[in-house]
């Protein structure tokens, strides 16, 4: 017995669409048969991947977003919701990282990695949230009721790990903005869950993997080994469906078993 999952009909907003996961949770979705909004700072790569997006046959529009600026928040919101129909899925993926130890973060440092990772990603959780309130409530108009939001966290907001302290501490507290969503938007049909990813290898970490630091610390996983992209497909569209109905507030850890 086959089992699929059909997303036609939906509208998925991914922040951070440009390269990494954001890029291919945007073409996961998309396979799925939702339209995509692409959504980042680096337009150029956008369009590039709406490119491959519909030479797929999929659906995809291309929207610049700073998700450090809430002007640039609603008014790509907005603009969304114009140009391609009302949100129905939000992947909260932007993220950012520097490496360092506690004692050399700069106030520089630290804001960089906050305005991103949980400011930023709270207002656009807020900004979209707000609208799926008002479908739910009847106040704007809409085919689907409810919603899905998708925070990105990282194992690193669950398990400490030294040189990246303020990003675990950033990722910490997405983890508790997901389950204060859950808790409050929940009774609505909004379903807000996380996502804290492992090690991946994308294109922005690829050279890493093969130096001696990087290859001391695959020795240190589990299995001895880095996931792909790819390995998170099945859980976001699943996240992202009619069939999650049942899941809010989870915090799922797809790493490979890094945490235990």
């Amino acid at each position: 017995m086959s089992y699929s999952i059909d997303l036609s009909g939906r509208v998925a907003f991914v922040t951070g669409a440009s390269s990494g996961l954001g890029a291919q949770f945007a073409r996961t979705l998309s396979r799925a048969g939702a339209a995509v909004v692409l959504a980042s700072r680096r337009v150029e790569k956008l369009k590039d991947l709406r490119a491959r997006i519909e030479a797929e046959g999929g659906d995809a529009h291309v929207l610049e977003l700073d998700v450090t600026s809430i002007d640039s928040i609603r008014a790509a919101v907005a603009h969304a919701e114009t140009e391609v129909g009302s949100i129905d899925i939000l992947v909260n993926n932007s993220g950012v990282s520097t490496t360092q130890r506690i004692q050399d973060v700069t106030e520089e440092d630290y804001d960089f990695i906050f305005d991103t990772n949980v400011k930023g990603a709270f207002f656009v959780a807020q900004e979209v949230g707000k609208r799926m309130l008002a479908r739910a409530r009847g106040a704007a108009p809409g085919t689907y009721t409810g919603g899905r939001i998708i925070n990105i966290a990282s194992m690193a907001g669950l398990k400490v790990l030294p040189q990246i302290g303020a990003y675990a501490m950033s990722k910490a507290a997405v983890v508790q903005m997901t389950k204060a969503m859950a808790l409050e938007w929940g009774r609505f049909g909004i379903n807000v869950n996380a996502i804290c990813p492992g090690y991946i290898d994308t294109e922005i970490n690829h050279h890493h993997w093969q130096t001696e630091q990087g290859q001391k610390l695959v020795q240190m996983l589990p299995r001895k080994r880095v996931g792909s992209p790819e390995d998170l497909d099945a859980l976001i569209v699943l996240l992202a469906s009619s069939q999650s109905h049942f899941i809010n507030g989870a915090v799922i850890a797809a790493d490979d078993g890094f945490g235990v």
